[in-house]
């Protein structure tokens, strides 16, 4: 019960993209507290490494895993289609992305760099061409 209930908090997800790195340590703290809670048993191991016990990822690469499975479903299924803009190239997976959101007015807010239209390309060409070509969506998630 007590990891069910500790599991459903830290499931952050990309709203949370852009956060503060004061905000996003006060959650990584909870998240780490959570981790004692779930595993009173396993005190003498570090956050880090009850966080991998328990195959929860830090709160700052669950949310660019988040946006990342999400952006490459969206490619894949091209659905929801107005998601993200997909490359024009043969290969969309391993291409990079376009950011349609660079408008200085959108990038000079906060919420602006939030938005999904921004977070999802600068999260997805950021990873190595060999993870976006994956076959599978259980595979991307794996790499």
């Amino acid at each position: 019960m007590a990891a069910t209930l500790g599991a459903s908090l830290v499931q952050s997800n990309s709203i949370l993209y852009g956060m503060s790195a004061s905000n996003m340590h006060k959650l990584q703290s909870v998240q780490n507290s959570l981790t004692h809670v779930v595993l009173p048993s396993l005190r003498h191991l570090s956050a880090s490494e009850q966080l991998s016990y328990l195959h929860w990822l830090p709160v700052h690469y669950r949310i660019q895993f988040k946006i990342a499975t999400l952006t490459y479903t969206t490619l894949v299924t091209s659905q929801p289609s107005y998601l993200c803009t997909p490359p024009t190239t043969p290969s969309i997976t391993s291409s990079p992305l376009f950011n349609p959101a660079t408008t200085p007015y959108t990038m000079s807010t906060d919420l602006g760099r939030c938005a999904f239209s921004h977070s999802s390309p600068a999260t997805w060409n950021s990873i190595p061409t060999s993870i976006k070509k994956c076959s599978s969506l259980h595979s991307f998630k794996r790499h």
